[in-house]
């Protein structure tokens, strides 16, 4: 086999389940085609799920990247981690890459090439965000992973502080690179889904998030009880646990009528809820970035959220903050950027400093300085 040129990269997009992956997708989605725009001398490979590199390649990828399937799903965990551990690692010998990226929390433990790791944050480890077993696998492995890497990537100068002192890596290999939020795309028609909603009249509050326990869904349910009789709450993002305690919650509430719950939505479907929504709302108890708050500022809609660190890391001024221990606190702030006050307008300013191509030069002098080392 040819040696590949010195410029040859991989990003590990194995967690790449189209729709349903979240964050780690939208940055796949975001970083991979500015880093190639910037630098079109590289050879780049995505080495992807079998469902994710039907999606990439149906979206054209194959014009900027080539694309390597192996036998891996997301929702099959244990094929997951084995084929990342594996046919990973022998794969990147075999291909002679320069270096490797893996963009979702997991990375091969052991690997020839210079391994960057992106580490969203160690939420999972402080609270009980999954099921027992799998926190203690994942947990396991991120462990192993994150002090051997030549660099580790995070979001957020609050997660990078957790990263530090949980996973014990060494912290001149720990970089901070904020990015944007997905941009905004095509959208369904509004009206249809109002209509389709039950949702005429009614001034809708939206949140954005798995349905998880430290998401903390149940207190905005609460807070809708303190809110004009005309705010509806919508909830759309997949079933991460909390789903049914939700669903009880809403159905014993007094305001159960005000209140939906969707699961996974297409992105056209999403973009038509944005439009609908007259604020955002992320009562989370935990976060390692706060992608929702940014894709809500780009769209110009006010955001209410909880004060965290990492959330005023990226709202600074532009949003509301409230308690997330406290429905009434949660009322007023959605009170609050429902009157006006200029948070649509802030918010898009506070977003427009963040951006992919900030972002992917930031990885490219990350990458330079993993590969000269």
């Amino acid at each position: 086999m040819t040696a590949p040129p010195r410029s040859a990269i991989a990003f590990d997009a194995l967690f790449l389940d189209p729709g349903v992956s979240g964050g780690p997708e939208t940055i796949l989605r975001g970083l991979v085609p500015a880093v190639a725009t910037l630098r079109p001398d590289l050879d780049i490979t995505i080495v992807t799920s079998r469902r994710g590199a039907i999606a990439l390649r149906e979206d054209g990828w194959t014009e900027f990247t080539r694309i390597v399937s192996l036998p891996s799903d997301d929702d099959r965990r244990v094929r997951k981690v084995v084929t990342q551990q594996l046919m990973l690692a022998r794969l990147a010998r075999r291909r002679g890459w320069h270096l490797v990226h893996s963009l979702s929390n997991l990375g091969p433990i052991r690997i020839a090439p210079p391994l960057v790791l992106t580490v969203y944050d160690v939420v999972f480890l402080r609270q009980a965000t999954m099921r027992g077993l799998s926190r203690m696998a994942i947990g396991t492995f991120v462990r192993q992973a994150a002090p051997r890497a030549e660099a580790v990537v995070t979001m957020s100068e609050a997660s990078k502080a957790e990263i530090i002192e949980d996973l014990r890596v060494d912290p001149a290999r720990v970089f901070v690179v904020r990015t944007p939020g997905r941009p905004p795309g095509p959208a369904a028609d509004p009206s249809a889904l109002r209509a389709r909603l039950g949702l005429e009249g009614r001034r809708i509050v939206l949140n954005v998030a798995a349905k998880r326990r430290h998401k903390n869904q149940a207190l905005l349910i609460r807070a809708v009880e303190r809110l004009p009789s005309d705010i509806a709450l919508v909830m759309v993002g997949h079933d991460g646990g909390d789903g049914a305690a939700l669903r009880r919650l809403a159905a014993a509430s007094t305001v159960g009528d005000r209140i939906v719950q969707l699961d996974y939505v297409p992105d056209d479907e999403l973009e038509a809820l944005y439009a609908m929504a007259a604020c955002v709302a992320l009562p989370t108890r935990a976060e390692g970035y706060g992608l929702p708050v940014l894709e809500a500022m780009q769209r110009g809609i006010p955001v209410a959220c909880s004060d965290l660190p990492v959330l005023r890391e990226v709202g600074a001024d532009a949003v509301v903050y409230f308690d997330p221990t406290d429905p009434a606190a949660a009322a007023e702030a959605i009170n609050r950027v429902l009157a006006g006050g200029g948070f649509a307008s802030r918010g898009r300013t506070q977003a427009a400093r963040f951006s992919w191509e900030s972002a992917a030069r930031q990885h490219l002098d990350i990458y330079d300085r993993c590969t000269s080392a």
